[in-house]
């Protein structure tokens, strides 16, 4: 079964082509262009990985990750940024996420994340299984 990754960033051009580009990499990937539609998406059909942009305008990275850490703690997150922001790196990863990677991140690197984030999320739910 092919990894899940929900893609949630306000940039339309990086949205589209990341999404293909991680398509031909075998992943099922959704598209979310807010925080909101991300959360909407999330509740709609569940996800491995969420790939979350930390600065958009309607919803931050932030408040976006702890709602997903609230309501679908299973779903690993790994937060992207143009800015080199360190408080908000350390903040995400108190926060639960993932990882942190900088824009514009190599394919290779955030694939590779994804598949650590994804195997993590599989874990969590068989442990969820057996309780």
């Amino acid at each position: 079964m092919a990894d899940s990754i929900l893609l949630v960033d306000d940039e339309t051009q990086f949205l589209v082509t990341m999404a293909k580009r991680l398509r031909k990499r075998g992943f099922f990937v959704r598209e979310a262009g807010s925080g909101q539609e991300g959360l909407r998406a999330l509740e709609a059909e569940s996800a491995d990985v969420v790939v979350l942009d930390v600065g958009m305008p309607d919803m931050d990275g932030i408040q976006v990750l702890r709602e997903i850490k609230l309501r679908f703690p299973q779903v690993q997150v790994l937060m992207l940024t143009g800015h080199a922001d360190m408080e908000v790196a350390i903040s995400g990863m108190a926060m639960g996420a993932f990882d942190y990677l900088m824009k514009p991140v190599e394919l290779d690197v955030l694939v590779g994340k994804i598949r650590e984030a994804s195997s993590r999320s599989r874990k969590a739910g068989e442990r969820r299984g057996l309780d």
